[in-house]
């Protein structure tokens, strides 16, 4: 889902519309239309009804806003920042930078909408009796937007992923066991074993003439279900992120040349380079010791005619001028460096602080698929390789912002810049 347009911002917070949500104003405002036209036929003119059904539907989604923003603002006092808030055809979705570093707030930011919902719901329902003194127009539809928030709030503590309740399962089975992995599990399967239900009572109601309540079962139910198997996917690629160490997918991706090698050799080894690649970093050693590295500035900047006088030794940088990370690092730190400005590559140490080899983006995802069971193509790699990017996409990165976002914060050490993981109603 696009983020669509940014509306305004409440908090801080951007709220967005996406082009899917217009759809459902429409749909909604319809079916709001012929439950006012039935109910007060002869009472109020046609464009009356109309304007009601279309205010009935925008206050709505005012709830449905109302509802996000009640977990936004849980998740900013916890130190999570929200990106925004998006209004699109099934809802609304909540969109923030990480999860919460431990169970209880994690509990206290999921439970924030649903509550947030049923003390509308209460404040509607009470407060429809005196409007409909003044207006039994306004106070039906005061009414209305009271029992929808009630079916909002209570749809929500459903016991399963994406929904409220199954984030709470999650950190109820988190705080219990003290494993997030664990409460994942079960709130996905149990978000799983409803979507399907969903999809299967709403096909049964479409098959018997069900109307427009029987399909939008349908897709809430294959909503979910994507949703579900979207969380297991990221469960599975962070566990394999933490569990992968950096030595495990490095690959070799420099030379060496020892510090009296002219620039002459130099010059030798770059023609041998693959031109569909980048080229390797050329280290420098001197009897045995790294001395540093050399570009290709020194080429560039000399005549030919001193290529055979100058040595390679005279013109190093420094290995620290490397992005650099140690081989028995988890991996998900080396994704985390590889998000870092202009940082493509990494030179991997080993413990005694020796180079011992180097990682991209593509070694990297290799690693992660094939702990999942999955091989990339040759021509895949390659091809990400030349673009400094991750393989068929794969977000890689975000997912160790994420990791990185959700372990207990050092005193003194940076905030960590996690992934988008969203909420959907």
């Amino acid at each position: 889902m696009g983020e669509g347009w940014l509306l305004m911002r409440i908090q801080g917070i951007p709220l967005r519309i996406h082009p899917s949500w217009f759809v459902i104003l429409g749909l909604v405002t319809v079916l709001f239309q012929q439950q006012y036209s039935a109910q007060f036929a002869g009472q109020a003119s046609l464009l009356s009804l109309w304007l009601l059904s279309l205010a009935t539907a925008l206050l709505l989604f005012v709830s449905v806003l109302l509802h996000e923003l009640g977990h936004s603002l849980v998740a900013i006092a916890h130190g999570v920042k929200v990106r925004s808030i998006t209004l699109f055809m099934l809802g609304g979705v909540a969109t923030v930078e990480r999860e919460c570093s431990t169970a209880l707030a994690a509990l206290q930011v999921a439970a924030a909408g649903p509550l947030v919902s049923l003390v509308l719901a209460g404040l509607l329902l009470q407060g429809s009796h005196f409007v409909s003194h003044l207006s039994p127009m306004a106070g039906e539809m005061v009414e209305q937007l009271g029992g929808l928030n009630l079916m909002l709030g209570l749809f929500n503590l459903l016991p399963g992923l994406p929904l409220d309740g199954g984030l709470i399962v999650k950190a109820l089975v988190w705080q219990h066991t003290g494993s997030q992995r664990r409460g994942v599990q079960v709130a996905a399967a149990i978000g799983r074993f409803l979507s399907l239900m969903a999809i299967g009572m709403g096909t049964l109601l479409v098959l018997r003439g069900g109307g427009f309540g029987a399909i939008w079962l349908v897709l809430l139910g294959w909503f979910g279900l994507g949703a579900s198997r979207s969380q297991l996917q990221l469960l599975s690629l962070e566990t394999a992120l933490r569990d992968l160490k950096v030595r495990e997918a490095a690959g070799r991706r420099f030379r060496v040349l020892e510090a009296d090698a002219s620039l002459k050799e130099l010059s030798g080894v770059r023609r041998s380079d693959p031109s569909n690649q980048p080229a390797d970093w050329i280290l420098v050693c001197d009897r045995g010791r790294w001395k540093g590295l050399i570009d290709d500035g020194a080429l560039q900047s000399l005549p030919v005619q001193r290529w055979e006088i100058e040595q390679v030794g005279d013109h190093l940088q420094p290995l620290a001028s490397l992005s650099s990370i140690s081989e028995s690092a988890p991996l998900w730190q080396a994704a985390l460096k590889l998000e870092e400005p202009g940082v493509n590559r990494l030179l991997v140490l080993s413990d005694a602080g020796l180079p011992s080899g180097t990682i991209e983006r593509p070694e990297l995802s290799e690693a992660v698929l094939k702990r999942l069971g999955l091989r990339l193509p040759t021509a895949l790699l390659d091809a990400a390789r030349r673009q400094g990017s991750y393989p068929m996409g794969l977000a890689l990165g975000q997912v160790a912002r994420g990791i990185a976002g959700s372990l207990p914060a050092e005193p003194g050490s940076p905030p960590a810049t996690p992934p988008a993981i969203s909420s959907a109603k």
